[in-house]
């Protein structure tokens, strides 16, 4: 047998109850980026997308999953440990998923990486779960920008393959004034500031974000 791995795509559909006021449960699952690393204001991207989100339709109970220095290894194991418990007693479970720059900082393989992202999404899948996932963005080191690229066009492989929402966040701010200059100024290493979040918020919101949780 050799040693390609086999990406499964699994049959559970997801679908909306189309009546009266959905009760959401929304986890963001991530590392440091996803926690908010360095925004002066405490927010990251993750609280300003959920503040752009309110509905008269539905009441969205949002939890921030991000550990800083997890790689989609780590990632993996809190999901079946962490994530269920966020659910309990919610109607509807949505899932964002976004990691890997501590992959490529820690050496973790590019087939480990698509197969970890893969095992997330699979195994949310065939539960019910409707899964977003969102691109590290770039740094500001040139060299660990050419792995991220790779790994980034991964991660859109293994989603366009299953279906997927994906927002890229690396090829649009890859040499992006605004997000170079707060990256330039940043007090975390390889983590934005305020605008830089702000930046990584607006990708999102404007890439499928509403289309995903039927709020169009």
């Amino acid at each position: 047998m050799s040693g390609k791995v086999i990406e499964f795509r699994p049959s559970a559909e997801f679908s909306v109850a189309g009546d009266g006021i959905r009760d959401v449960g929304l986890v963001f699952l991530g590392a440091s980026l996803t926690a908010g690393l360095g925004d002066p204001k405490g927010q990251g991207w993750v609280t300003r997308v959920v503040g752009r989100t309110y509905h008269p339709d539905i009441v969205l109970t949002a939890y921030n999953l991000g550990v800083r220095g997890d790689t989609s290894g780590d990632v993996l194991d809190r999901w079946n440990t962490e994530v269920p418990r966020r659910w309990e007693g919610r109607a509807e479970r949505r899932l964002v998923l976004s990691v890997g720059t501590d992959d490529v900082l820690g050496g973790v393989s590019l087939a480990r990486h698509r197969l970890n992202i893969a095992n997330i999404l699979d195994d949310a899948a065939s539960t019910g779960v409707s899964a977003f996932v969102v691109s590290p963005p770039p740094t500001d080191d040139n060299v660990l920008n050419d792995k991220l690229g790779v790994l980034v066009d991964a991660q859109a492989d293994v989603c366009a393959r299953r279906g997927v929402p994906f927002v890229d966040c690396f090829s649009p701010l890859l040499g992006h004034d605004q997000w170079q200059s707060d990256l330039a100024t940043a007090r975390v290493p390889h983590h934005p500031a305020q605008a830089g979040y702000g930046l990584i918020a607006w990708l999102v919101l404007h890439n499928g974000w509403h289309q995903w949780l039927g709020l169009q």
